[in-house]
């Protein structure tokens, strides 16, 4: 692998020399400075007379030491030559700058460049290149030498470079120096705090002066070193998520960057004037930055090909946008509210030159008080056919221009309206051929979606022929719906109405392709089912007029319904749902039962997923309705009190959770037949008294036990826990910690956690007694034990195979066994143990030397030992 990566380098850099010795821009400076053009020439041709052999002497140098040391002492000398041409190639783009964007005053940092400079008047580049040219001709001779010749092979120019996140030393390549430098920068890549972060960039950036390519995303850092500008070969810069309010001037200097990353820096305001002289940059990220307008001249960067956010401010004209010809992919243009007149939007030429970009966002920053300027900007604003994604947001026009909509906007593919507060009537959508997705959000002023939506009566097309999304969202004023019913939205999959408080009427009833359907908060709706049996996904919620005819969509396999205050009960037209597997009922407070029938047992023959949550009306569930039933939650149930299991029957359950249901107080008289139940949690169920009978044999797939607020529980049943029990969590169970030494956790084989919360009904003083754990702990966690003063030492010394400690908020624990801790423990975490901390300062505690050999250890979340 090292062969095939080195190869690939060493490839990859003769590539990128012959490619820069071609370019026009380094001929032009060479002649502009009369320098010796002829060099270049010399110097391309023995770089090609070079690469003939490179393949033959990558496979030679395995079996011959004389070709190894020759491709080593190449690949240095390669280096050196990338460097000199990259410098020349550097000077000629400052060059270039400098031209068209003269200085002022010089500072410090800029004399160096100029000293630079100097050697090109003075000749000394052409002695640099002729020295250059007589170090390469010595492994042209040397390779006759060695016999090496040109053969077919591999093609270390297409080679691609394996990545990775390890830090492996034989993958990073370089010279010696920089090589360091970088392992030294990658080992601390995560330091611990912020400052850290900063003093290593600082202090290892001024080494790395030929470096291309930097990645600091993530890394925590608060600012970037003025030294950035010295690091002339920087190709890729990386700055996303990090904690940067500014970048400095300097960078203006990395006039080879060709990729700036700032994606997620949310602190980032402003960019520097001098970002405008990177004239080779081609991708420009700043998603999620909050930058408040753009330098001036952001035009000078015409090679632009992705910015994926403009935003024009009081200085910076949105007109700059159209000297960026190349412009793909996706862009967000904000702060439209500052575009001082309609001429400026059109000489953007959104329309005329963009035609590769793919997404495009408009965004005002509010709605605007000037709606005639805001109409007459989006008026002019008009993207190229091609646009396959549009978005805008805040408009303030009371119309949308009549771009919007037309049948010409062929490629289109989603299409969002958000926020536009003054507009009246939506565009005729409808037409247009190829939209997918649609989403209208916020749109108070819209009362009637009427024909115009459809594209109006001269249309030739049935509207929405290919719309597989609609979404409605927040629409405050919305009454009333015009149904064609002329074979629209033939092919919708997924309609969502949300928060639309006004609307009245019908929705569209022939969907023949609607897969999910959404309606929520929408109290005044008067409206049936669609009928299609393509339907998998129903969700309503505060929508009391729909009428739950379940008839028209037997294909139902999800089902949430939410605040239908006036339901009682589940019909026994459910029967139709035999695909049913997920039913949600959340806020029905009338509910009163899933009544028990004959006609009732075949309604949820399917179900495999049950969740109920805040009805107060029901007191029971009874569970043989539920043949296929693998999950049932409880919650917020105030009245609930039991679970009803007809005799001779075993559940299929796999998953129970009850929580928050206060009138629980006990499980059916036998236990709980679930042979297949490996999760069982009970939280905040204060009458409840005991656990299912008969665990031990009635849940013998048993694996995770959570109890959590339930204070009548005084102990586990007869008979012992299931032997599979792997995971034991008890909080604020005072009576059933109280009696723990009846536990018999000893005798669970497969218990690998337990995690204790709370005070017990006794003084809990000392944890555990000698015989309470099993030897198969792993993690053994405690918290808010007020009374525990002392870890015992009998009950902890057999623990062979702890790995992890959590103490935490247990403020009279005095001290550590004298013994010390489990020798097999890895991790060890202590939080807000005032008497214990001291004790346990790194060399200096009175119980260091008890925890000393634990790898890690961590005290109120600060590493004292790693």
């Amino acid at each position: 692998m090292a062969t095939l990566v080195g190869g690939a380098f060493l490839g990859g850099a003769f590539n990128v020399l012959l490619d820069r010795l071609s370019s026009q821009e380094l001929i032009k400076f060479f002649r502009g400075r009369k320098l010796d053009e002829s060099l270049l020439k010399k110097l391309k041709l023995t770089l090609l007379e070079l690469n003939k052999v490179l393949n033959d002497a990558e496979e030679k140098q395995i079996t011959d030491r004389a070709v190894k040391a020759w491709l080593d002492e190449l690949k240095d000398a390669i280096y050196h030559a990338e460097d000199l041409v990259d410098e020349i190639h550097t000077e000629a783009l400052r060059s270039k700058v400098e031209a068209e964007y003269p200085r002022g005053k010089q500072s410090l940092q800029d004399s160096l460049i100029s000293t630079f400079t100097g050697l090109f008047d003075r000749g000394g580049m052409n002695s640099k290149l002729e020295k250059m040219i007589g170090m390469l001709d010595h492994f042209v001779k040397a390779k006759d030498v060695l016999g090496l010749r040109e053969v077919a092979g591999r093609n270390w120019s297409h080679t691609r470079v394996p990545t990775t996140s390890l830090v492996d030393e034989s993958c990073v390549y370089g010279r010696e120096n920089d090589k360091e430098a970088i392992m030294k920068l990658l080992e601390d890549g995560n330091p611990y705090g912020i400052a850290e972060s900063e003093k290593v960039v600082e202090e290892i950036l001024p080494e790395l002066t030929c470096l291309q390519l930097l990645s600091l995303s993530e890394y925590g850092i608060k600012e970037l070193p003025y030294s950035i500008g010295n690091l002339i070969h920087l190709r890729f810069l990386d700055l996303s998520r990090t904690k940067i309010r500014e970048l400095p001037e300097s960078i203006g200097k990395l006039y080879n960057l060709e990729t700036l990353l700032l994606f997620k820096s949310d602190l980032l305001t402003t960019l520097p004037a001098d970002l405008v002289k990177l004239i080779s940059l081609r991708r420009l990220d700043l998603r999620g930055t909050n930058l408040k307008e753009m330098p001036m001249n952001m035009s000078r960067l015409k090679d632009l090909q992705q910015l994926t956010d403009f935003v024009v401010g009081k200085c910076t004209s949105i007109n700059e946008l159209g000297e960026f010809h190349c412009l793909r992919g996706t862009i967000s243009i904000s702060g439209l509210q500052n575009v001082k007149s309609s001429h400026d939007a059109l000489e953007a030429k959104i329309m005329s030159e963009k035609k590769h970009l793919e997404k495009l966002v408009l965004k005002w920053d509010s709605t605007t008080e000037d709606s005639q300027n805001a109409r007459d900007v989006l008026g002019k604003l008009e993207p190229h056919t091609n646009l396959k994604h549009l978005e805008i947001k805040n408009y303030g026009g009371t119309r949308f221009p009549t771009w919007l909509g037309d049948h010409s906007f062929c490629n289109m593919v989603s299409l969002r309206l958000e926020n536009c507060e003054n507009c009246f009537f939506l565009p005729p959508l409808g037409q247009m051929p190829s939209l997918k997705e649609l989403t209208i959000e916020r749109m108070p002023g819209i009362m009637s979606v009427g024909h115009e939506f459809y594209g109006g009566s001269g249309s030739l097309r049935k509207p929405f022929q290919f719309l597989e999304t609609l979404r409605f969202e927040k629409m405050s004023g919305w009454v009333d719906w015009c149904i064609l019913d002329a074979g629209e939205f033939s092919r919708l999959q997924k309609l969502v109405v949300i928060e639309c408080p006004k609307l009245f009427g019908h929705l569209p009833t022939n969907l023949p392709s609607l897969v999910d359907l959404s309606i929520k908060d929408c109290p005044e709706l008067v409206s049936s089912l669609p009928d299609t049996t393509s339907l998998r996904e129903l969700s309503l919620i505060e929508c009391q007029g729909m009428q739950l005819e379940w008839q028209g969509v037997p294909s139902v396999e999800k089902l949430y319904i939410s605040r239908f205050t006036s339901l009682k009960e589940f019909g026994s037209e459910l029967v139709t749902l035999k695909n049913l597997k997920e039913l949600t009922v959340d806020i029905c407070p009338s509910l009163l039962c899933f009544p028990l029938s004959e006609e009732m047992s075949h309604c949820y023959t399917s179900l495999e997923i049950l969740k109920v949550r805040k009805c107060e009306s029901l007191k029971s569930l009874p569970l043989g309705l539920f043949p296929q039933l693998q999950s049932l939650q409880i919650e917020d149930c105030v009245n609930f009190e039991t679970l009803l299991i007809p005799d001779g029957i075993e559940l299929n359950l796999t998953s129970l959770s009850i929580v928050d249901c206060n009138n629980m107080f006990s499980f059916p008289c036998g236990g709980l037949p679930a042979p297949n139940l490996s999760s069982l949690s009970l939280y905040y169920c204060e009458k409840l008294k005991g656990l299912p009978e008969q665990m031990h044999t009635l849940l013998p797939s048993l694996a995770d036990l959570m109890l959590m607020d339930c204070p009548q529980i005084e102990s586990f049943p007869e008979g012992d826990l299931p032997s599979k029990l792997g995971h034991l969590s008890i909080s604020d169970c005072k009576k059933l910690v109280g009696g723990r030494r009846h536990w018999g956790l000893q005798t669970l084989p497969s218990l690998r956690i337990l995690y204790l919360y709370g005070e017990s009904e006794d003084a809990l003083e000392s944890f555990p007694e000698e015989g309470l754990l099993p030897s198969t702990l792993k993690y053994l966690g405690l918290e808010r034990m007020p009374n525990l003063k002392s870890l015992n030492k009998r009950g902890l010394q057999h623990l062979g195979s702890l790995e992890t400690m959590d103490i935490w908020n247990c403020p009279q624990l005095q001290s550590l066994p004298e013994e010390g801790l489990p020798t097999s423990l890895l991790q060890l975490f202590i939080g807000y143990c005032p008497l214990l901390k001291p004790r346990c300062r790194r060399e200096e505690g009175e119980d260091w030397h008890k925890i000393a050999h634990i790898p890690l250890i961590k005290i109120d979340g600060e590493v004292i030992g790693e």
